[in-house]
């Protein structure tokens, strides 16, 4: 039988293992778990590339369980670069291991040095930590008999985006050599295929791409708008879709906290999640999304990594992300545990590339549309205009109006104007011009310059001008580049 068809029952595992995972209600082996847990059962060393959301917590925490022996020193060291992620690891490594009695402790900044101290001299089995605070503890040797026969590196690229390659690679000086090594990641940059050419011993490899991973209960859409709409397109969206409780990425926390504030302006409840809030901000904030208490979450890639919430409904990208994996691995966090979910990507024309690069890499079809337009019922907009709060200038503009009309017909061509202007306004090009982009796009662009030598005021290319003037705005600007 091959592995991707292999179940947990076939793998060899401990009934007292396998009963932790009937607890946890995993029914079949996720890709990852399916081909990585018999290489990890076989004492290899792994480098597994496997986005977020695809199971691979179980794919380590599984086969580390099944071999503990429950000696009186730490078997196990899983290193991950976020304290959301630690905690939500050694949750789970709790839970898979319940018939077994497992002790784990997750150690990380911002906690008192004082009580990791009395949790590790608990005598745990595992021990899931982040780099500073793990590095911290060794430095000052306050783990005694450290010789774990099992490290894990999770979420291998982020630490590397967040600057803590070094601190892992002095790490890895305190570890016996006589480890086992398993390194998930879900890219795999240069930095991080080094590191795991020094630290793993003849590592197997496993590779869950992004198109074996879509997932076929999530409903992908892109919107085109002009740049400078992104904000307002939002809001747009959230009155169309009304999601139940939805994430949106963007590109930097600046963006993050601006968006969350706009959201709460119109009347959301939104909050935001990124690397520049303190440890208890993040966790308030993290917490009042679980709870409901806000139902928008306005994150950043790094701060949303490894988020665990089965039943948000609506994924946004507020930029398109800049590579397939991050576009599958964001997309990932809605149509979980067999519910619908739908993603939304919001695309500007000069982004027409980036968005096949991600179709072709994860073979998938993303069709553009235009931004639809939000209709306002009428008992809607009568609450909408009971809410609003007076302005200064009203009454000025009120007294003009009475001087040209009575007040049923000022009153009427008040409301006629709001529905004109306020519930049917267009953002960005209709599909029409989508369209003819689209089509400008697919062109050689042999054929655009030769057109230009023939002519410069040709249809095609007066179009391509044109279009590229009205949508052009400024595409880069507030991005990371």
């Amino acid at each position: 039988m091959s592995q991707e068809n292999m179940k947990f029952e076939e793998m060899g595992l401990r009934n007292e293992v396998l009963k932790g995972i009937k607890e946890m209600g995993f029914v079949s082996p996720s890709p990852v778990q399916s081909q990585a847990i018999p290489i990890a059962l076989q004492g290899d060393d792994l480098i597994a590339q496997a986005q977020t959301g695809t199971g691979k917590t179980a794919a380590f925490a599984i086969p580390i369980l099944n071999q503990i022996e429950k000696n009186r020193e730490i078997e196990a060291l899983v290193i991950t670069p976020t304290r959301e992620l630690a905690m939500q690891i050694s949750d789970e490594v709790f839970k898979l291991g319940k018939f077994l009695r497992i002790k784990t402790v997750c150690v990380y900044g911002g906690q008192s040095i004082r009580r990791q101290c009395e949790l590790l001299e608990n005598n745990p089995q595992v021990l899931v930590a982040t780099p500073g605070r793990l590095l911290d503890h060794l430095k000052n040797d306050r783990i005694p008999n450290f010789s774990p026969k099992v490290v894990v590196l999770d979420e291998s690229d982020e630490m590397l985006d967040m600057g803590f390659l070094d601190d892992v690679e002095e790490i890895f000086s305190y570890l016996p050599s006589n480890r086992q090594t398993l390194l998930f990641s879900a890219t795999m940059p240069e930095q991080i295929q080094k590191l795991a050419h020094k630290i793993l011993d003849k590592p197997k490899y496993v590779k869950i791409t992004p198109a074996n991973i879509t997932n076929t209960d999530i409903t992908q859409k892109c919107y085109v708008i002009n740049e400078g709409h992104r904000d307002e397109a939002i809001v747009r969206l959230m009155d169309v879709f009304t999601p139940q409780k939805s994430i949106i990425f963007t590109s930097t926390k600046k963006e993050a906290d601006a968006l969350a504030e706009r959201l709460v302006e119109a009347k959301y409840k939104a909050g935001a999640l990124h690397g520049d809030m303190d440890q208890r901000a993040r966790m308030d904030s993290i917490r009042a999304f679980k709870a409901n208490k806000v139902n928008i979450l306005v994150a950043t890639d790094v701060a949303a990594r490894g988020l665990d919430i089965s039943d948000v409904s609506h994924v946004f990208n507020y930029h398109i992300p800049l590579n397939p994996e991050s576009y599958v691995h964001r997309i990932g966090r809605t149509g979980r545990a067999g519910k619908k979910g739908m993603a939304i990507t919001l695309i500007t024309p000069l982004e027409f590339k980036e968005l096949k690069r991600i179709q072709d890499e994860v073979k998938h079809s993303l069709e553009l549309e235009e931004l639809p337009v939000y209709e306002v019922s009428h008992n809607e907009l009568v609450q909408k205009i009971l809410k609003t709060k007076i302005a200064d200038e009203a009454m000025d503009i009120y007294n003009e109006l009475m001087d040209k009309h009575d007040e049923t017909n000022s009153a009427l061509k008040l409301i006629s104007y709001i529905l004109k202007e306020g519930t049917k306004s267009k953002i960005g090009p209709n599909q029409q011009e989508i369209n003819r982009l689209q089509e400008q796009e697919k062109k050689p662009k042999q054929d655009y310059n030769s057109r230009r030598r023939e002519g410069g005021n040709s249809r095609f290319g007066s179009q391509r001008d044109s279009h590229s003037r009205g949508f052009r705005g400024n595409s880069r600007g507030g991005r990371r580049y």
